[in-house]
């Protein structure tokens, strides 16, 4: 019988092979260093290959509180409707990182996201749907962290 470590070393050499060998998608595999060091929205949006200011569209949505009694664990979600979405991204205007995370889609995967996140301080939550042709469409959402957070 195999531990638990072995089982988690054999499953990552699969992971492995089997990327190398083309079975999983390539954006499985995406990571964007510059975008997740992004001090701001701009550059946020400048590292993942968006092309001009985003428009703001009542198709791209963002839930979340409106009050976060706790500023380490703020529930958000995004979503949209729109047909070409390649990434959807979540961003935090005043954490010391703007990106929370990026999600990468395609026409077998329905653009429906829920994380957590750390907001040091009230802010203004950004949802961003970068679409197939480099245009980016977002929506915003203000929510403000109590005195028992993270911040004030």
């Amino acid at each position: 019988m195999k531990n638990r470590r072995q089982m988690l070393t054999q499953s990552a050499a699969l992971a492995g092979l089997a990327a190398t060998a083309g079975w999983l998608p390539a954006t499985a595999l995406a990571y964007s260093k510059d975008a997740f060091d992004a001090k701001s929205v701009a550059d946020a949006l400048k590292a993942v290959g968006v092309a001009g200011a985003p428009a703001e569209s009542k198709d791209v949505t963002i839930t979340g509180p409106d009050i976060a009694e706790n500023g380490a664990v703020v529930p958000l979600s995004v979503a949209t409707t729109l047909p070409g979405v390649k990434q959807l991204m979540l961003l935090v205007e005043k954490n010391p990182n703007a990106v929370v995370a990026i999600f990468n889609t395609s026409e077998f995967v329905e653009p429906n996201f829920t994380t957590r996140a750390k907001l040091g301080q009230s802010s203004d939550v950004y949802a961003i749907a970068v679409m197939n042709d480099g245009k980016a469409l977002f929506a915003k959402k203000e929510v403000k962290v109590t005195l028992g957070g993270c911040g004030g």
